[in-house]
């Protein structure tokens, strides 16, 4: 059982109102009161009840975060630049990870919601919000990270999909590609569908050139190396000289794929490559890969600028949209 508030009052000779002033607001109790009572709670080794403390105060000191996917470089990224802008405010981050699952996704809200978070952060996989306005309709604000919305009562942090997309097959077509191929999925991520008209806006102004999409289960490393293994064959004949991933990751997967297939090819010889998301591994990579950088750190810290904000009474949300930029490695040069 460990020491109460009590004991520390009665070992300081103080009432227990004298000892939570001291704790939480200090400015209000003669500096030498302050000295006596941290004396005790020195000798004691009392441990305040910030939990307790924060339910009395109806609100929390943590935000949570909901990610899409906590395997993937890029979120937890987004989720440090958040720790550290929320850190320099006295707050702390609780990450969840929804595993690109609705149904993971809306326990991890509602588990929050029970804790009594001080706001939400989360890159939704839905495109409805009904279940996000449930959320903020019962007092605890919500922010859409790495997602932008047409619904202007949201505060959210993005960068534009739609522009990355396009930036990454315009740079296909200016090296020559003309037979595209866009892996990603699945196509209910709006930022999977974004990337993807982007792309497909880009091939629709070159008279000769055609993109193809090939949906995915996941974003994951797996998903690319199967998918990159089934288009050897289409890349060997000359059917297919160009990809373009909807992430790092399966960009990755889908080099190691195409590397290690039945049918040799060779990258960028036979066939180019360009990843999104521009994680430290794409660099790494055995052909190292062109991608479209997002400012991974700066999408968090924007993410917690806005709960703030939104917290202040009659502030209006904010969208801020940043603009993505293209990163060119060997992955991406000319045909052979």
């Amino acid at each position: 059982m460990g020491v109460s508030i009590k004991e520390v009052a009665a070992r300081a000779g103080v009432s227990v109102g004298t000892v939570s002033n001291v704790l939480n607001r200090p400015d209000m109790v003669k500096a030498e009161t302050v000295e006596k009572v941290h004396a005790a709670i020195d000798e004691l080794g009392y441990v305040p009840n910030s939990a307790a403390q924060q339910l009395r105060e109806g609100q929390s000191r943590s935000i949570g975060f909901v990610a899409l996917d906590v395997r993937n470089p890029f979120f937890t990224d987004v989720a440090s630049g958040a720790e550290r802008a929320a850190a320099q405010a006295g707050l702390s981050v609780l990450l969840a990870n929804s595993a690109e699952s609705v149904e993971r996704e809306t326990w991890n809200i509602e588990l929050f919601e029970r804790q009594r978070v001080r706001g939400v952060l989360v890159s939704p996989l839905a495109e409805g919000l009904e279940r996000l306005r449930d959320v903020r309709r019962r007092g605890i604000p919500v922010v859409l990270v790495d997602r932008g919305t047409e619904d202007t009562t949201f505060p959210s942090v993005a960068v534009d999909d739609v522009a990355g997309g396009e930036l990454a097959a315009g740079h296909l077509l200016d090296g020559g590609r003309r037979r595209l191929v866009f892996v990603g999925g699945p196509t209910s991520i709006r930022q999977v569908s974004d990337r993807y008209r982007g792309a497909a806006a880009a091939v629709a102004g070159v008279d000769d050139a055609t993109i193809t999409s090939i949906e995915t289960d996941g974003l994951s490393l797996q998903e690319g190396m199967r998918v990159g293994a089934e288009l050897c064959e289409s890349v060997a004949s000359g059917r297919v000289d160009a990809i373009l991933a909807a992430n790092d990751l399966l960009a990755i997967g889908v080099e190691q794929g195409l590397l290690g297939g039945d049918h040799p090819v060779t990258i960028p010889g036979d066939v180019a490559l360009v990843g999104y998301d521009d994680i430290s591994f794409a660099a790494a990579a055995v052909v190292p890969i062109t991608s479209v950088r997002q400012p991974r750190e700066l999408l968090g810290e924007t993410a917690v600028a806005l709960l703030e904000e939104v917290r202040r009474p009659g502030a209006a949300p904010r969208q801020v949209v940043f603009e993505p930029e293209l990163v060119v490695r060997a992955s991406s040069g000319p045909p052979a």
